[in-house]
């Protein structure tokens, strides 16, 4: 493949609470007296437009992210000893049993759970101009499933993708869900929305990107290409894979080089796995 010529590009580091230890808390809602129970969380109606994060992992990284507007903090009694010191807002106390019927039915939450504002969206241009020649890019074709996308954006974080790339349509909408598969993902990859994923791929093409799609189906394994510049990883939905249009606008279509039965892994171990082998070939 011919060079492309790149800039560098320096990548901010997040900025994270420095204390830890037993935070403030407010002030424990008092029983009711009729009904013998502990506070409540806030109802429905006081969502105000937020969204609910659960589990210990998306809830710190998301008090760690200047850029996440924080509504409420509810926790438990013990959960609550292991919040950093100085934690603003400063958790509510609840029951556990009061704090799972806030969220989703079967929601693991560990004790935590934190309203917050949706973070800012991003154009594609913003999080994916002027790419290092090191640079990693994901791009999902119509990847539906909240427990895979989170998992995806897990793996991307891991690998240093700069950012994680989905459809307007057929893409779930960021949800406790999604936060929860992503451990704290979430705030560290910006999650990318664009209109149509060919025309994305055209404007990385133009930006230098190698547009890499996985198909089980290609005749030459990833471990053959070798891109010199920054790489747009595509990845298909389970069964149908990538789309004709997608397809296209690839430069290489490779697979995983895998022996057996099964020729093919869930969506997001493949993204793992093609991750791991883009990042590694590009520090040996």
């Amino acid at each position: 493949m011919t060079k492309r010529k790149q800039r560098s590009l320096k990548h901010p580091a997040p900025s994270r609470p420095k204390n830890a230890g037993r935070p403030a808390v407010q002030s424990e809602p008092r029983p009711n007296p009729r009904s013998g129970q502990r506070g409540q969380p806030p109802g429905p109606a006081g969502d105000g437009g937020g969204q609910w994060l659960y589990g210990t992992h998306a809830v710190l990284a998301a008090l760690a992210n200047p850029h996440r507007k924080v509504k409420s903090l509810l926790a438990t009694t013990a959960a609550a000893q292991d919040l950093p010191a100085g934690t603003r807002p400063a958790p509510q106390l609840v029951e556990a049993s009061a704090l799972s019927q806030r969220l989703p039915p079967g929601a693991v939450h560990q004790g935590l759970a934190l309203l917050a504002a949706p973070l800012p969206e991003l154009a594609l241009d913003e999080v994916c101009v002027d790419p290092a020649p090191d640079a990693l890019v994901v791009l999902l074709d119509q990847v539906t499933d909240p427990h895979n996308v989170g998992a995806i954006l897990r793996s991307a974080a891991a690998f240093g993708a700069r950012a994680l790339v989905v459809t307007d349509r057929h893409a779930p909408n960021v949800t406790g869900v999604l936060a929860k598969a992503a451990s704290g993902a979430l705030e560290q990859v910006p999650m990318v929305r664009v209109v149509n994923l060919a025309r994305a791929l055209d404007e990385l093409g133009e930006l230098g990107y190698w547009r890499v799609g996985l198909d089980s189906e290609a005749s030459q394994p990833l471990n053959s290409v070798t891109p010199d510049g920054p790489v747009a990883l595509v990845l298909g939905a389970e069964g149908p894979g990538l789309r004709r249009l997608t397809r296209e606008r690839c430069d290489a279509l490779v697979r995983l080089p895998t022996a057996g039965p099964i020729a093919s892994l869930n969506v997001s171990n493949a993204a793992a796995v093609a991750l791991y082998a883009l990042r590694t070939q590009r520090t040996n």
